[in-house]
């Protein structure tokens, strides 16, 4: 059994401690371990956010511990209440091979020679590059299932790319969806990239798996996925060497003809290939050996479909024009060495036109993953129609299936639909198309924001027309969001590249219940940076430009880029300050006091509670927000007894919180109830009064049980151990 007192075991509490901090149960496991390092140092000690800075911190305590009993004993009983158990692996699987699939000979040769390569310190990673057409991930996949044995711990796979206004996947986020997939829940997952990095290692460290990144952009992208874990390979799938990157290159080409028939005959049988015959080498020139091609051309073998008719006149070639037909094309201008535009163009030229409208329109942006309900308010259809098209263009593979009954597209496609639109639909046509899309985002998004946080001055008004009862209860509205986040970003950039800054401000403010329920942090950055900058250029000095500045230090503060949260924080109180906008400067003034807490900065803390304090009495009883006062205090004071905690000043801390146990009581607030409960435990455990912190952790159980809040009682039923268990 560990020592709990080794350097090994101190260690590992600060990471398990630092990577549940996302959560609110977290942030009180976090900041008592601040308070008793702080007590070890007798000094301030900064948060470490990386694992440098956390061994740096091991090592205060470690020395500490060893020379004094008392405080042995005081982090022995807090170790006890964090769990540090590592990951459960229940066998990760890459997603489902293609059914036909033929020759690649040479290339599983390549993979199977550095699969078996001798471990020898240098990460085994192999890097299958070839153009969007030519079947790389799919040649992954297809080896990854064939070699299986190979790798007992499981298979781990994640898509780089195909995350809308043209970006590439952030390494904290595939890091993150990686951690999960090896069984790390939720809470634990450590907010800051570097942390995820080190745990990434640790977790795969002594297991067999395999790693297949797809869609890689460039090596720096996926540099820190990379481990030199003896049993781990990592295989890399990319459109074209990457720079930089020690890999073993395996290029994956075109097929050749005879194997493409092959691949042909696998699909659509031998009597179909035989009537074919005469069209073959045709069909195989304009496939150039690719696999996509080729199965987009496999139907048209079989039977032209329900969505397709008899292809139309081309149009004469020429530059775009402004008036706008129903009727598809078979002139538009392309690459003839493109296969994918290709084949899209020899498929969209048979669709109905019904089908061919739907298919430009929705490519007109970047829309990550898109429903039959947003495609039916694109087009102006009903969205029993729109699904029925939808299935059909994935059918002939204009579209591919993406999860929970959406579509995507590929993007040399939707390059293909793109160009269609601003052919057929002119300008004026394809702008309107762009902004009902967007319409649609910001309307799905400001009625799922009411319904999940009514009560939230921070959400926006509701729209006069919204839709009521929409949604059964408030963690429906929050996921619905949760499953459009990555449509809502393209929504921002769109609509900030169209020049609305409204509905760009709007649509961010929308986001604030993901922010505060269901983190995504990560993936909510990108639109805030564009919506604080928007606001800054359009609303300078307004409530509109705090509010973002405070959406955007949240997100900061809890990825633990602690500096540029605190410069929004200062930001959003600037801006507050200006609007005259009282109850949000004590909010932006709050959320710095929050970040304080976070970096172990228990002084500042404290201040930036009473400054917010002082500023809340500046409202009076007929002013705006006088309705929020009461809360708002209260909070308050439950924070000034946490910075009071962290500071070791217990009898002040207990006379705050029970100011504010004692408003949520009368107010009825159960929740903050039970966290203001959980505090003073904290606090008479630290003071050593574990009989006296016994009844208030059954209390906040009792409560936080009733509230489903399962992270919280697991904490809470760890603390009670404290409370009833050996003190010695």
């Amino acid at each position: 059994m560990l020592d709990p007192i080794s350097m090994a075991a101190i260690t590992a509490v600060l990471g398990a401690v630092g990577s549940g901090v996302a959560s609110e149960a977290g942030k009180w496991a976090w900041e008592t371990a601040g308070g008793l390092v702080r007590r070890m140092a007798g000094r301030e000690v900064a948060a470490p956010t990386r694992p440098e800075e956390r061994d740096a911190v091991a090592r205060i305590v470690h020395d500490s511990v060893r020379s004094d009993p008392e405080l042995a004993r005081t982090w022995s009983a807090f170790a006890r209440t964090v769990q540090t158990t590592g990951a459960t692996v229940g066998r990760p699987r890459l997603p489902s091979s293609v059914r036909f699939f033929t020759d690649r000979k040479g290339a599983m040769r390549l993979l199977d020679r550095e699969a078996g390569r001798k471990a020898d310190g240098r990460p085994r990673v192999a890097l299958l590059y070839g153009d969007d057409a030519m079947g790389t991930s799919a040649l992954a996949v297809h080896w990854g299932w064939r070699a299986e044995s190979l790798f007992p711990d499981g298979q781990l796979y994640v898509d780089l790319g195909r995350r809308g206004t043209g970006s590439a996947r952030t390494a904290g986020s595939a890091l993150r969806e990686l951690l999960l997939r090896l069984g790390l829940r939720d809470e634990r997952i450590p907010p800051s990239e570097a942390e995820r990095i080190d745990t990434f290692h640790r977790v795969v460290a002594d297991r067999a798996l395999l790693l297949v990144l797809d869609h890689a952009r460039s090596a720096a992208q996926i540099a820190p996925l990379l481990t030199s874990a003896p049993s781990v390979l990592t295989l890399v799938v990319a459109r074209r060497p990457l720079s930089g990157l020690d890999a073993f290159p395996v290029p994956v080409g075109p097929l050749s003809d005879r194997d493409a028939a092959r691949l042909l005959t696998k699909i659509v049988g031998k009597q179909v290939m035989r009537s074919a015959r005469a069209a073959l080498p045709a069909v195989l020139a304009r496939c150039g050996g690719s696999p996509y091609a080729l199965r987009a051309a496999a139907p048209r073998l079989l039977d032209p479909g329900p969505l397709t008719a008899a292809p139309p006149p081309p149009l004469p070639q020429g530059e775009p024009t402004d008036e706008p037909t129903d009727e598809p094309t078979g002139g538009l201008t392309m690459s003839d060495s493109d296969p994918v535009r290709t084949a899209a163009e020899d498929a969209y030229r048979l669709l109905r036109p019904d089908a061919a409208r739907l298919y430009r329109l929705m490519g007109l942006r970047q829309w990550p993953a898109f429903d039959a309900e947003a495609a039916a308010r694109v087009a102006g259809i009903d969205v029993d129609a729109a699904e029925e098209l939808l299935g059909g263009l994935a059918d002939v593979l204009l579209l591919e299936h993406a999860d929970n009954g959406r579509y995507r597209y590929r993007p040399s496609v939707r390059a293909h639909a793109e160009e269609a639109a601003f052919r057929h639909e002119g300008i004026a046509g394809c702008s309107a198309a762009t902004t009902r899309a967007v319409e649609h985002y910001l309307r799905l998004s400001v009625t799922a924001a009411r319904a999940a946080l009514p009560e939230s001055w921070r959400v926006p008004e509701a729209l006069a027309d919204g839709p009521d009862g929409a949604y059964a209860g408030r963690g429906d509205a929050v996921a619905r969001l949760a499953a459009e986040l990555p449509n809502l970003v393209e929504a921002v950039a769109t609509a900030e590249e169209f020049g609305q800054p409204d509905t760009v401000l709007t649509l961010c403010r929308a986001l604030w219940p993901l922010q505060l329920k269901a983190g995504h942090h990560e993936a909510v950055l990108p639109a805030l940076r564009i919506g604080a900058a928007v606001a800054d250029a359009q609303a300078p000095g307004s409530r509109t430009a705090g509010a973002l500045h405070v959406q955007l230090a949240h997100t900061l503060g809890e990825l633990q880029l602690g500096d540029e949260a605190g410069a929004e924080a200062a930001a959003a109180a600037r801006d507050e300050r200006a609007a005259g906008h009282t109850r949000g400067l004590a909010s932006a003034i709050e959320i710095l006091g929050l970040l304080r807490l976070r970096q172990w900065r228990f002084a500042d803390a404290y201040d930036c509670f009473d400054e917010a304090y002082a500023v809340l009495d500046g409202i009076g009883p007929d002013d705006e927000g006088a309705a929020d006062v009461p809360r708002a205090r209260a909070l308050l004071e439950r924070h000034r007894g946490r910075a009071l905690r962290g500071l070791g000043r217990l009898d002040e801390a207990q006379e705050h919180v029970r100011r504010a146990l004692a408003v949520f009581r009368a107010n009825g607030d159960a929740y903050n109830t039970a966290r203001a409960l959980t505090d003073l435990a904290e606090i008479l455990l630290a003071g050593e009064e574990p009989t006296a912190a016994l009844p208030l952790t059954d209390e906040a159980i009792r409560i936080l049980a009733e509230e489903n809040a399962d992270q919280h009682v697991e904490y809470l039923r760890r603390l009670r151990e404290r409370c009833s268990g050996p003190q010695e």
